[in-house]
C-alpha cells in the first residue's frame, strides 16, 4: 500500500479548516434564512394578493451569531402577524368573542378612496360609528346565515378623468368607487336600491388553507448540508 505523507504544520492546517467550516457554517446558514424569508413572503404575496404586501414584509429574519462566525451558525424566522399567519395555515374557523353573535367584515366600500392609512378620509368606519349614526340597517342573506350591514346612500358624484362615483354613505362618511371590476352582483344590486354595503355581519368565517410555513421550513432544511458543503469547498479553496 503506497501513503501519501503529510507536509507541513498539522495542527496549522487543521485550525485553518476549522475557520473555513466556520465561515462556510455561517454564510450557509445566512443564505438559507434569506432564502427561507424570501419564499414565506412570496407565499403570502402569491395567495394573499397585492395587497398583503404589509403581512408579507412582516416576516422577518437574524442569523446568530449577529457578528463574526461560527461553526454552530443559526437562523431565525419569524412574522410580526403570528395570528395571521396562523389562520391562515391551518386554515381556521374564526368566531366572534365576548358573547358576540356576528362578525363584522368590512366590505370593499368601506374605505375611502378604496384604501386604509390615508389621513382622516383613509379609515374605515367602524361598528360604533354605524351604530352611533343611526342610519345603519340589516339585510338578510339568502342562505339566512347573516346579514349586510348597510347605510344609505345619500350622494353619489361622477369624478376624475375615468369618471368613478363617489359615493357619501348616510353622510357619514366618504367610501369606496362604486364602479370597480369585480364588484358583485348583489353589491350592484343594493346600490341601485340606494344602499351601501358597510359590513358583513356572519356568524363565522371558515378561512381557506393558503399558507405552508412547516413545508418551506423543511425544505430549507434539507438544503441546508448541500448549501453547507459547496460553501465549505469554497472557502477552503476547494471548489473546482
Amino acid at each position: 500500500m503506497r501513503l501519501s505523507a503529510i507536509v507541513g504544520d498539522l495542527r496549522k492546517a487543521l485550525a485553518e479548516e476549522v475557520r473555513a467550516g466556520e465561515r462556510a457554517a455561517s454564510r450557509a446558514v445566512r443564505a438559507e434564512t434569506d432564502a427561507l424569508k424570501t419564499e414565506l413572503r412570496g407565499q403570502v404575496t402569491g395567495s394573499l394578493g397585492g395587497k398583503a404586501r404589509g403581512i408579507a414584509n412582516a416576516w422577518r429574519s437574524q442569523v446568530f451569531p449577529r457578528t463574526g462566525v461560527s461553526m454552530r451558525a443559526a437562523g431565525l424566522v419569524w412574522s410580526k402577524t403570528p395570528l395571521v399567519i396562523d389562520a391562515f395555515e391551518r386554515g381556521a374557523l374564526i368566531r366572534p368573542k365576548g358573547g358576540g353573535r356576528f362578525l363584522a367584515i368590512a366590505t370593499g366600500f368601506n374605505a375611502a378612496r378604496g384604501w386604509r392609512g390615508r389621513g382622516d378620509k383613509g379609515l374605515r368606519v367602524t361598528p360604533a360609528q354605524m351604530v352611533a349614526s343611526g342610519q345603519g340597517f340589516l339585510r338578510p342573506f339568502r342562505s339566512g346565515r347573516g346579514f349586510v350591514w348597510c347605510l344609505p346612500l345619500r350622494q353619489g358624484t361622477q369624478t376624475g378623468r375615468r369618471r368613478r362615483t363617489r359615493l357619501i354613505a348616510g353622510g357619514v362618511a366618504e367610501v369606496g368607487t362604486a364602479n370597480r371590476k369585480g364588484r358583485e352582483t348583489w353589491a350592484r344590486g343594493l346600490l341601485e336600491q340606494g344602499m351601501v354595503p358597510m359590513f358583513l355581519l356572519l356568524p363565522q368565517v371558515k378561512l381557506a388553507k393558503r399558507l405552508d410555513v412547516r413545508g418551506a421550513s423543511l425544505r430549507a432544511l434539507r438544503r441546508l448540508p448541500r448549501r453547507f458543503v459547496a460553501a465549505w469547498e469554497a472557502e477552503a479553496g476547494r471548489s473546482g
